[in-house]
This record gives structure tokens, C-alpha cells and sequence, in this order.
């Protein structure tokens, strides 16, 4: 144990400390006050000082009085007891298990986002991934299909990574609402987590898939799965990239059309929250918003034992008390002799 690690030792009773001015007090009496008493002798030649050599108890004599102020030094910090404390920290966290439910469609490259809506989509959740540490995140993709890209995991770097490599065409093209909001209920079904949440983002209209929206979200609310749902997309028209016959890439305005009635229902009948993005902006605060009304709790119970360091301070304080007596009473003392 590092004794003089102040850095880590409090005291249980500090006030001890305004003792220590008491030292500089003690060392000017020494050197200066009694000084004057002991050294005023008359001589009647100073041709015989210069044959005085300083003894080695002269020497010794000098140091006695520092020898002194240590061991009242240690003594007050043995009396402000110096304590160690050992902290136990338990922690209790609820836990929240969240499913990322992103649509990956050929309209998801529009560019009413910046650069596009896929990125800014991946770039928001990632933010929203960094600020949950303590919550299982996983990554469902889906367009004319859907895919787990990731599963439930706290390990954050490995979701960044997959979202990272999240682009359009991984997948077959259409917009399967039902399937992409089933694979994430699928993702859930197991969690023992008291919250459960999937947030599903999407820039269209359902139009394929094996499963339909209204029987996903029946599944999603006999699981007790909350679904928060973003309409993505600015209202109106956006430029769409186009490939022409010698494929050349050109932008093409193109009305924007989400299911918004659809939205609304999941959301609702699963106790969530439907949103609309039109812009990078917009989308931002919209996922700080979810993140503020999915909030983690935990709990910290924090146990404290403390360990009294006062002995050695003590012990150590009286060594150099007694070494300081000897020396003054036993073999100093003969210079006066």
C-alpha cells in the first residue's frame, strides 16, 4: 500500500492540519531566538577562532531540530487520519434491446439528402449507435427482401463497421415494409430486455415481399415491440438518379411517395411515434428525439470501506521523536560538558 499516494488518501479529520503552523514557528525559535542566547560568548583574540573546525556533533546538533519538525510533521498527519478507500460500484441497467430496420431501395440514392439519402441515413444512425453504449443494437436491411446485417450486439465497432458497409443493391430491388418491420420482430422475439424497439426507416411504398406490413405489425404488437417509424424524403419531387441507355447516370426529378397512412398505424398500434424527414437536418433530430424518449436507466449502488493508514504515520513520527531525544540527551549533550 502507497502510503504517501495523497493523491488517493483522505482524512477523517483534516482540522489537525492547522497544526503545521506551528512548525515554521518551532524552526525560527531555534535557529534565530535561542540562537542569539547560545552563541553570545566574549573572546579576547579572534586569532584563535580560526583553529575551531566543526565537529561532527556540532553537525548533528544543527539537524536535530528538522529531525524534530518531521516527527511532528508525521505526527499530525497519523492525528488527521489518513484513511484509503476501497469503492465497490454495482450497477444495474435495465437494458434496452433496439432493432435499426433501414430500407435500402434503389430511391433510397435520391438527393434531396446530402449526399444522398441512404448516407445520410447511415451516418445518423451511427451517431444515434455511439450515444447508446449501454444498449443492444442490431442492423435489419431490407429493399425487395430483408436481411439481419447485424444482430443484437453492444459491440459497437462491429455495428459501425456493418453500417459502414451498408449500400443500395445488396439486396434485390422493391420496397418489402412487411418483410424489413418481420425480420426485425424476428430479431426481438427472443429478448428478455423490458424494452424493445425498432425503429424502421423507410422512403416508399410497400410493393413485394412475402409478408405484408399489417401482419408484421400484429406479430410486432404480440411481442410487446415498440415501433417508432421515419418516412424519409423531401415533400414534393426529388432528383433521382437515372441510367440512361449508354449508361450515363443523370438526375431526375421524381415525385416522392411514402405510405405515411401506414406509418402512422404501425407507430401507433405499437404505443411508438411516426416521423417525417425532409431534409439531413430534419433526420438528425428526429433519431436525438428517439433517443431522448428511449432513454436507458440505470441504477449505480456504490459501497465505500475504508482503511485506516494513521499507524505507520504514528509509529514513524515517534522513531524520529525518540532518535531526536537520544541524540540531544546522549551524544550531543557533551558538547556542553
Amino acid at each position: 500500500m502507497n502510503y504517501f499516494d495523497f493523491a488517493h488518501i483522505t482524512f477523517a479529520q483534516p482540522h489537525f492540519f492547522w497544526l503545521l503552523l506551528l512548525l515554521p514557528v518551532m524552526l525560527y525559535w531555534t535557529y534565530f531566538s535561542k540562537r542569539k542566547k547560545e552563541n553570545s560568548f566574549t573572546v579576547t583574540s579572534i586569532h584563535s577562532l580560526g583553529k575551531i573546525n566543526e565537529t561532527f556533533k556540532i553537525k548533528v546538533r544543527k539537524f536535530l531540530p528538522i529531525l524534530r519538525v518531521l516527527a511532528i510533521l508525521f505526527l499530525i498527519i497519523a492525528l488527521a487520519r489518513p484513511q484509503s478507500s476501497n469503492i465497490n460500484e454495482t450497477i444495474h441497467n435495465e437494458g434496452i434491446d433496439i432493432v435499426l430496420s433501414m430500407d435500402i431501395s434503389g430511391s433510397m440514392l435520391a438527393q434531396d439528402f446530402k449526399p444522398n439519402r441512404i448516407e445520410a441515413a447511415k451516418k445518423v444512425a451511427s451517431d444515434f449507435v455511439i450515444n447508446r453504449p449501454t444498449d443492444r443494437i442490431g442492423l435489419v436491411i431490407f429493399s425487395g427482401e430483408s436481411f439481419t446485417q447485424c444482430p443484437l450486439t453492444t459491440d459497437q465497432n462491429t455495428l459501425l463497421e456493418q453500417i459502414k458497409h451498408v449500400k443500395s443493391g445488396l439486396l434485390e430491388d422493391g420496397t418489402a415494409i412487411g418483410m424489413g418491420l418481420a425480420t426485425a420482430v424476428e430479431r426481438l422475439r427472443n429478448s428478455k430486455a423490458k424494452s424493445k424497439i425498432i425503429i424502421l426507416m423507410t422512403d416508399g411504398v410497400n410493393n413485394t415481399g412475402l409478408i405484408d406490413p399489417i401482419t408484421a405489425l400484429e406479430i410486432a404488437k404480440a411481442f410487446k415491440i415498440r415501433v417508432y417509424t421515419i418516412g424519409i424524403g423531401t415533400m414534393g419531387t426529388a432528383p433521382y438518379p437515372i441510367q440512361d441507355q449508354f449508361g450515363n447516370t443523370t438526375l431526375q426529378q421524381m415525385p416522392v411517395q411514402i405510405d405515411e397512412a401506414l406509418m402512422q398505424k404501425i407507430s401507433k398500434e405499437t404505443a411508438g411515434k411516426y416521423f417525417r424527414a425532409t431534409d439531413n437536418k430534419s433526420l438528425e433530430k428526429i433519431y436525438q428525439e428517439i433517443d431522448k424518449l428511449e432513454k436507458t436507466k440505470i441504477e449505480m449502488n456504490t459501497f465505500k470501506r475504508y482503511v485506516d493508514l494513521y499507524f505507520p504515520y504514528l509509529i514513524f513520527g515517534l522513531c524520529l521523536l525518540v532518535t531526536e531525544q537520544l541524540l540531544k540527551y546522549l551524544y550531543v549533550k557533551s558538547i556542553h560538558d
